[in-house]
Formats: C-alpha cells, structure tokens, sequence
C-alpha cells in the first residue's frame, strides 16, 4: 500500500533505500509484476518491447519467472511507475499481475498446447479464472495471499500441490487402457524398446517384466 498505480492496490512492490543520500540512484527500486501469458508463451517481439520499455523506464533488470509466475521487473521510481503502467496496458495490452494479500496471478502448465499427459484444457480454465476474479486480482481484500495454480495432470510441473492454495490436477478417469498389439510388438522387439536409445550394445534379451510391469509405482499393471 506503500506505493502503486491508480485504482489497483496491488501488482506493484514498494521498495525504497535506507541509504537514499549515498545511493541517489537507487533511492526507489520498486518491483512491477506482470501477469505472464498463459503457459509463459512469448513472442520474440513482445520481449524486445518488454525489455526495451524496462531499460528506459526501470534498471533493466526482471526475474523470468516469480514463483507463483509472474515477469518480475526490479527496480524503477515512483514517477515512473504509471507511465510503465499506462505503456503496459495501452500499447501492449498486458496486465498487471497480484502482489500483497490478494488473489496472485493464476499460472498454469504447458497444458494441451505441448503436451501429450495433460487431461484438460490448464490455459482455457487458468484464462477464465483470471478473468473472473479480476477484482480480488487487483485489490487485495483477503488477510493474506491466496494462489490457484493449474496442472494438466500429476507431474505438477507448475508445482500445483506444493505451491498454491487451490490446485486444479487433471486426472485420468477411465480404465487404464492398454494396446495389447503393440505391447506384443514391443516384447518381440518390432517396436524397439526406448525408442531406439539402446541401440548398438547388446543390453541382453528385453524383459518386461523388469524392465516395466515391475516399475509401474501403482502396480496397475
């Protein structure tokens, strides 16, 4: 509450120097956080502007990404705070992101968009939530910080379980299925096992068995 943009009470972090005589230059060295897209997709050109905007306007400095998401821009003036505000929203129609006791920025997985174990749509959901409660986003209301995080299934690459308040985790909930055809192709070797890495050494007959019946942590199989 220190400092920030106008009508927000959050996305901007207060710093200021105890040593504002020695270190004139770094009296106020504010920190801006900036919702990320949706599984940190960028484009070349939104990172040039970005950085272009953040060595004019603040130290040059950012954090790629913070722990919830978030770009983290470190260090910048009061009076610089609104212009990179009004450049952000305006000209690269990009938003704030939560900082304080508030809604953080929801931040999702690869998701669909990559890859081949995610049970759900992470950027569809993570988009609709951050939509909704723009509000609790933006205007800290709550004794302390609040986080959603969305993961396309158990590997929880974007740490859903241990760090947020509210975890989406897709889940498989169908019976395991299992192309018996091709499980025989692979135990007879015209499907050669991990992808062709072993090839050129003989690493003895393949056992399935050992090799992934007997690894499979839930013993489903």
């Amino acid at each position: 509450g220190i400092v920030g943009v106008f009508g927000y009470g959050g996305g901007v972090i207060g710093r200021y120097s105890d040593l504002q005589q020695q270190f004139p230059s770094i009296a106020h060295f504010h920190t801006v956080r900036v919702n990320q897209p949706g599984s940190m997709f960028y484009s070349s050109d939104y990172l040039r502007t970005l950085c272009d905007l953040w060595e004019y306007r603040g130290s040059g400095l950012m954090n790629f990404h913070g722990s919830t998401g978030d770009v983290i821009l470190l260090g910048t003036f009061t009076e610089q705070l609104e212009p990179i505000f009004f450049e952000l929203g305006h000209k690269m129609d990009q938003d704030l992101g939560g900082s304080g006791s508030n809604l953080r920025t929801p931040n999702c997985c690869i998701g669909k968009a990559r890859c081949e174990w995610s049970c759900y749509d992470t950027q569809d959901l993570c988009y609709a939530l951050t939509q909704h409660y723009q509000d609790e986003l933006h205007r800290p209301a709550f004794p302390y910080k609040y986080k959603l995080k969305f993961d396309g299934c158990p590997n929880c690459c974007v740490a859903s379980i241990a760090r947020a308040d509210t975890s989406f985790i897709g889940t498989w909930r169908d019976e395991i299925r299992i192309d018996q055809q091709a499980v025989q192709a692979y135990i007879g070797g015209e499907i050669p096992p991990n992808g062709g890495a072993h090839k050129g050494k003989d690493w003895g007959k393949f056992d399935i068995n050992k090799e992934v019946i007997n690894l499979c942590p839930t013993l489903c199989m």
